[in-house]
């Protein structure tokens, strides 16, 4: 691969909008249609242009656009909706190190994301003081905990970091003996496909470890000829691949699309695996889908489509040991 193409999605983010107003023109939308400059300066837009040329021009509710655009809404404060829902902080043993279930260990890798979903429950995360610094102290921590047989990489986006960097980092994971997965959570594979290239590929073959892929999609719309090529490459190279849906209101929030994201999924060899309630984040509520609606989609969908294309319908709350199973 020519350094060219290796760096192309490199370029793709420098180059993603960052605008409202460089969005609508490319989008053909009238500047008169909702958005927020209050909602963006308080979470700047930023979307790649292969994610934005998935949305229908000339349409302000399209499903992928309402999950970036920013709104009058998330100014509002709502009871119940706060800077950490799902109780990160708390559960914060090093710098950077998030070791809240049994036998799983998260590092927060990286604040940066090549996407700012609006519904994101770290939108308000300190990353600035709380996200990886010394590696070797949490590699240390690692070994210290023999309970910990997985590692989570998340973020941010942990495929943010460089190939050199991941190599790295996999090599240390590669000396803990009583580790056996990395499981990396990740939405680049969706709006960013071209960051799973030759070099990402080589650094995840250094893993000694099994290493599970979860993606975050949440619209079949989202995937396209490029994403199936790279869910492609990493099946190629042995890796699990899951996927990941946050239930939306006015997104996805109807077993039509549900039922239509988790064939399409498939015939990309990517399991469903969470559907989330949403995380009360503040400035999330309008986002929010009730507990009885939910299981109700849930119903539906278990009576239209075999088992294992039915994800496992999911709630985190801060403090517990494990995530709530919903339905």
């Amino acid at each position: 691969m020519t350094a060219h193409l290796s760096n192309r999605w490199q370029q793709q983010l420098r180059s993603a909008f960052k605008s409202i107003t460089a969005l609508y023109d490319y989008l053909e939308l009238d500047t008169h249609d909702l958005f927020s400059d209050e909602a963006h300066l308080n979470f700047p837009l930023r979307v790649p242009e292969s994610f934005a040329a998935r949305m229908e021009k000339g349409n302000p509710n399209d499903p992928l656009l309402k999950q970036v655009l920013p709104v009058n809404e998330e100014m509002q404060t709502v009871a119940g909706f706060g800077l950490d829902p799902v109780g990160d902080l708390q559960a914060m043993t090093e710098t950077g190190v998030i070791h809240k279930y049994q036998g799983r260990a998260l590092l927060i890798n990286t604040g940066s994301c090549a996407i700012h979903c609006r519904y994101c429950f770290r939108r308000n995360f300190p990353y600035s003081d709380f996200q990886l610094g010394n590696q070797k102290q949490a590699i240390n921590y690692l070994n210290e905990h023999l309970d910990i047989s997985e590692v989570i990489l998340s973020g941010g986006d942990p495929l943010l970091l460089s190939d050199a960097k991941l190599v790295t980092l996999i090599k240390e994971m590669n000396t803990i003996e009583h580790l056996k997965r990395i499981r990396i959570h990740s939405r680049l594979p969706i709006v960013l496909p071209d960051r799973i290239n030759k070099g990402l590929i080589k650094a995840l073959t250094y893993s000694e470890k099994k290493i599970i892929m979860v993606m975050h999609c949440n619209h079949a719309n989202e995937l396209n000829v490029e994403v199936a090529k790279a869910c492609e490459k990493m099946r190629q190279a042995n890796i699990m691949l899951l996927n990941q849906s946050v239930l939306l209101k006015d997104i996805n929030n109807n077993v039509f699309q549900l039922a239509q994201l988790s064939e399409k999924l498939f015939s990309l060899g990517v399991l469903p695996y969470y559907l989330h309630l949403l995380d009360k984040a503040l400035g999330t509520a309008h986002f929010e889908v009730s507990k009885t609606e939910a299981v109700s989609l849930m119903q539906q969908l278990q009576a239209q489509l075999p088992g294992y294309l039915v994800p496992k319908l999911v709630k985190e709350e801060a403090g517990k040991a494990a995530k709530t199973i919903v339905y």
